[in-house]
């Protein structure tokens, strides 16, 4: 450490952008506090910076006696050699020293004290700093990749922050240098391995912020930024749900009945909304308007026209039934359209032409319906039925007729008929 510490300290606290006054104070408290563990009372230990150097100087007082031992001692031929001709065994000699003036083990022992506070005075800086920040949108330059798990380095400017795998949109790539928006979601503690004493052990070693691409409130923050009537509170974001990089549903309501949702967000000529889609390198976004009105809720969170029925069923499943030619556009690619319109309205959604849903009711009427029911089933032919394992009109109808006239007492005829009962039952 430089002879003149103050020096040193005013450099440490302009680069890591600390307060100078405190890191002075950190550095007294640590020398007092290190010296104060080796000094009795009766030393007088005292900690000042020299008016006129500048430097951080100390004064305390040694013991005098035959043989020095420890830091709070003084030998009589060196206290009379040094400091006072007269000095008797028992007298106190005042001492004033610069740190680097001891012996270099208390030194290292006070540099380390000092360089830890100093770095927790610079994690609780990040934190304040980070907390001013959290969930907001940040922009910085990529400083670093970590080629082993594909990791950024965000320099913020006043801090670093992490870009994680998991937080990035797939098939999205940035080089170093590049300029990106993220939003922060956390702040996580470093941590590095340390041997000591032939022993390892982990010590943290500072906080990093965590930024994140895919985090649906990224989605919010640009809505928020780019439409003026989100901002001023006059429509308001119930809900966004996200597949990042493919497509996101965004559930608005309006709290000014004069105001058209889509066009607020849309924008001239569809400025606003091109302005997030650029964003999110071209991601799909979906306005939802929010209904209290569960069946017009559904109707908005799929998106399309012409939805012939909505079935909404006490166990919060919702059955769909469109046109052929409008189940694709219902589903969506890979079933993103029907899944995500699931998770905004917290349905489980299912999607039919008339044609299959007309067979789902029949397969669930048939399925709790025993065969006795069926046209023809006597009380001998339901007994012989129910032995082989078929117990519901949903069994006889899955059966083939081969199956059902090989059983004893059924021929042909009546496996056809039982058959043709079931279809049309």
């Amino acid at each position: 450490m430089s002879i003149n510490i103050l020096d040193a300290v005013n450099k440490l606290a302009a680069l890591k952008q600390l307060d100078s006054h405190q890191i002075q104070d950190i550095v007294m408290e640590s020398i007092t506090n290190t010296l104060s563990k080796r000094l009795s009372e009766e030393s007088e230990l005292e900690v000042f910076v020299d008016e006129l150097s500048n430097a951080i100087r100390i004064r305390f007082k040694s013991l005098v006696v035959e043989v020095e031992k420890s830091l709070g001692e003084i030998s009589l031929q060196d206290a009379r050699e040094a400091f006072d001709a007269a000095a008797e065994m028992g007298d106190y000699i005042q001492k004033e020293m610069a740190l680097n003036e001891f012996e270099p083990k208390l030194v290292n022992t006070v540099q380390k004290v000092i360089l830890d506070r100093i770095r927790r005075l610079e994690d609780e800086k990040i934190q304040n700093d980070f907390n001013k920040q959290k969930h907001t949108i940040v922009s910085g330059k990529i400083k670093a990749i970590d080629e082993n798990n594909g990791g950024y380095r965000i320099d913020l400017g006043y801090m670093e922050a992490l870009f994680p795998p998991e937080e990035q949109i797939e098939n999205e790539f940035f080089r170093v240098g590049d300029t990106i928006k993220a939003y922060v979601t956390n702040i996580r503690v470093q941590k590095e391995k340390i041997r000591e004493r032939g022993k390892k052990r982990e010590q943290e070693k500072g906080v990093i912020v965590i930024l994140s691409r895919t985090n649906p409130e990224f989605v919010k923050k640009l809505f928020e930024a780019e439409i003026p009537a989100i901002y001023a509170g006059t429509i308001r974001i119930r809900k966004i749900v996200r597949e990042p990089g493919i497509r996101s549903k965004v559930e608005l309501e309006s709290l000014d009945p004069t105001l058209d949702i889509v066009s607020e967000c849309v924008g001239p000529r569809g400025t606003r909304i091109d302005s997030i889609r650029r964003e999110l390198h071209g991601e799909q976004i979906d306005i939802v308007e929010y209904s209290d009105d569960p069946e017009k809720m559904v109707e908005n969170a799929l998106g399309i026209s012409g939805i012939k029925r909505i079935i909404i069923e006490r166990n919060r499943a919702a059955s769909i039934i469109v046109e052929e030619a409008d189940k694709i556009m219902a589903i969506g690619k890979q079933g993103k359209n029907v899944r995500l319109a699931a998770k905004l309205t917290g349905l489980k959604i299912d999607i039919y032409t008339n044609e299959e849903f007309e067979e789902k009711i029949a397969k669930e009427r048939r399925t709790i319906s025993h065969v006795n029911e069926l046209d023809g089933v006597n009380a001998k032919i339901a007994e012989v039925l129910r032995h082989a394992g078929y117990t519901s009109v949903q069994d006889i109808f899955c059966a083939s007729v081969n199956e059902l006239a090989t059983l004893e007492g059924i021929g042909q005829k009546t496996a056809e008929k039982l058959k043709e009962s079931a279809k049309y039952f």
